[in-house]
């Protein structure tokens, strides 16, 4: 299983980069070909699950997701939450975590770890730097729009 982590610092307070990272239908206006349903109620917290389905037609797949831990940022202190990938296709863990960056701006922190069903351990390689170019645009959007 490949695993990831990327880093982005925005101008912005960490309720604010929380928000922006954590507003899960969000995710699919910054996903190319991703749809978002969400499976349990707002507002999100351990427990919450959502579907982020990804393809076209007969090529599409779902990313189940699992909040497991969900810690918002509070009195100045940094914010965390994971989520457990439990699909068919898809498997693994991803965490989002904002801080305190240098100026009152947000650090964040996206790790993963990424398990295809089926692809051979050959292609982790391959798919971790797919899935850093794929999160990383993702973060940078999510980030600039509020």
């Amino acid at each position: 299983m490949p695993t990831f982590s990327l880093e982005r610092t925005a101008p912005l307070p960490l309720d604010e980069a929380w928000r922006r990272l954590t507003q899960w239908p969000r995710h699919a206006d910054a996903v190319p070909l991703t749809r978002i349903r969400l499976l349990t109620p707002a507002p999100t917290r351990e427990g919450t699950r959502f579907v982020a389905r990804s393809g076209l037609g007969p090529f599409a797949f779902d990313d189940v997701m699992e909040v497991t831990v969900w810690r918002p940022p509070a009195d100045g202190e940094g914010g965390l939450c994971r989520l457990e990938k439990r699909g068919r296709v898809i498997l693994g863990w991803a965490e989002i975590e904002v801080r305190p960056g240098p100026g009152g701006r947000s650090r964040v922190v996206w790790r993963e770890e990424l398990r295809v069903r089926f692809l051979p351990r050959a292609f982790d390689g391959l798919l971790a730097r797919a899935a850093r170019t794929l999160f990383g645009r993702a973060a940078n959007r999510l980030l600039r729009r509020p």
